[in-house]
């Protein structure tokens, strides 16, 4: 016992060498700075931006999302499939411990050759316990592990990732929302505005002050400011619908709060290019599936090693299952097994070249998240910054069209034009405003999309919400 107990020991203390590389994070080739960060950008990448809309009912479908989100659950599920992977994995570095117990009763034929035994029929009682433990000697398992450790946090920011998506998605779809709830009304004033001039015009061309050609002109605005208003509502149905589909519901209206242009618009987040790498979820989880996959190339190569196990067994056995339990019934064995590869025909080189081909992949897909996340950020802020200035030049048109449709009245009721330059302004002026109200939502929506390219902390808090609701639900 006391040779086996330095072998054990020995075993132990040589068992700490691992084959395979060891993870280092790739040097990454980021710039110093965005090239759009505007001066203004303030430290609130940790914070829950969208509150910052200063609408509580775009606060209530955020929190209502978080918590009924079908996607959210299964990243959840996702996690714990994960987890119960690592935990299978992680098991066999302990030695295994097991029980067995048979019973068994059996008569033999008195003719046979072998002599029977001495009580015929006769039984069989054994209880046993046993243990075997595979010594992971070269660290296959260990690596494994290292894998399934490394597919857990992957898993975990993938969830992290759909929450950020989902947020963005909610607020984008809210905002927009509210913008074509302005275009409708923008055209139902226009239809109404163009249908008082239809009514007007006839009226005069029945008693002979205007041609049949005004009355068509006026009637031809009508009839496309009214077909722009089934176009919006349907927009609006269909936006309400997926809107309801991220909330976790079934489709149907939404309810409604601040009107677009008395919405905030939340400060633009400060960051720098070297702190996407711990803000954004899908960098994360690209770092971790390299991990991952850099582990499996040491558990692919430690199969070249031989595979060493310890099993032993213990118990009682007896004919009678009154004496099973006495002294003399007791067993034991223990035995020491190694096996490994002489000849395999390359499937465990075939094994090394998979893993290694995997960690090419892997390091390319993450060099690649990183690149995308630096578009992505500069994309944004790229974005808000043109479309500021797009909306302040759109809305100066449209205060511009509005004076052009004023004076090109007062001239035609004066008679020193005709109406067609009435129907040249207001063409102009319906479809302007319009387009305002839809690059002032994009403006919006540009804010969220730099929220959701940079990351943040914000997302624990996301996650924080989503884990108290689904608590509260529990509870009640």
């Amino acid at each position: 016992m006391f040779r086996l107990a330095i072998v054990f020991v020995a075993v132990i203390c040589v068992a700490g060498c691992m084959i395979g590389p060891n993870y280092k994070r790739p040097s990454v080739d980021a710039p110093e700075s965005f090239r759009f960060q505007p001066k203004e950008a303030a430290d609130t990448a940790n914070t829950s931006w969208w509150e910052q809309f200063n609408d509580p009912v775009l606060d209530q479908l955020i929190e209502e999302a978080l918590a009924n989100n079908r996607s959210v659950k299964i990243a959840a599920d996702n996690i714990e499939q994960a987890m119960g992977l690592l935990m299978t994995t992680r098991s066999v570095l302990f030695p295994q411990l097991t029980y067995t117990g048979f019973h068994a009763r059996e008569q033999l034929s008195r003719n046979d050759v072998s002599p029977a035994p001495h009580t015929n029929p006769y039984g069989s009682h054994q209880v046993f316990a046993g243990a075997a433990w595979e010594i992971d000697l070269w660290g296959r398992i260990r690596r494994l592990t290292e894998a399934a450790q490394a597919n857990v946090l992957a898993s975990e920011a993938a969830r992290r990732g759909v929450i950020l998506s989902l947020v963005s998605e909610v607020a984008s779809a809210y905002i927009q929302l509210r913008a074509l709830d302005e275009q409708l009304v923008i055209a139902k004033n226009t239809l109404s505005t163009y249908d008082k001039s239809v009514k007007l015009f006839e009226l005069q061309y029945k008693y002979g002050q205007v041609s049949q050609t005004t009355v068509q002109q006026a009637r031809s605005q009508y009839e496309t400011a009214a077909a722009t208003i089934p176009q919006v509502e349907r927009q609006i149905v269909q936006t309400e619908n997926g809107l309801s589909v991220l909330l976790g519901c079934n489709p149907g209206p939404i309810p409604r709060g601040e009107p677009l242009a008395r919405m905030a618009a939340p400060p633009v987040p400060a960051g720098l290019p070297s702190q996407l790498l711990e803000r954004r979820p899908d960098i994360v989880q690209a770092e971790q599936n390299l991990i991952a996959a850099n582990a499996q190339i040491g558990a692919a190569k430690a199969l070249y090693f031989p595979t060493i196990s310890l099993t032993g067994l213990f118990g009682q056995s007896s004919e009678d299952l009154s004496d099973l339990f006495h002294g003399t019934s007791k067993t034991w064995n223990y035995t020491g097994s190694i096996i490994g590869p002489i000849f395999t025909a390359g499937a465990i080189r075939g094994q090394v070249k998979q893993a290694e081909a995997a960690q090419r992949a892997a390091l390319l897909s993450y060099e690649q998240a990183i690149q995308n996340a630096f578009a992505d950020v500069e994309n944004s802020l790229i974005s808000r910054e043109k479309l500021g200035e797009q909306l302040s030049a759109e809305q100066k048109r449209v205060v511009a069209y509005r004076e052009y449709t004023r004076l090109a009245w007062l001239k035609y009721n004066g008679g020193y034009t005709p109406y067609l330059d009435v129907l040249y302004a207001e063409a102009q002026l319906f479809p302007a405003e319009l387009s305002a109200t839809q690059t002032q939502a994009a403006a919006l929506i540009s804010l969220v999309n730099i929220y959701k390219a940079i990351g943040g902390g914000w997302i624990t808090e996301a996650e924080a919400m989503t884990a108290k609701k689904t608590a509260d639900v529990n509870g009640r």
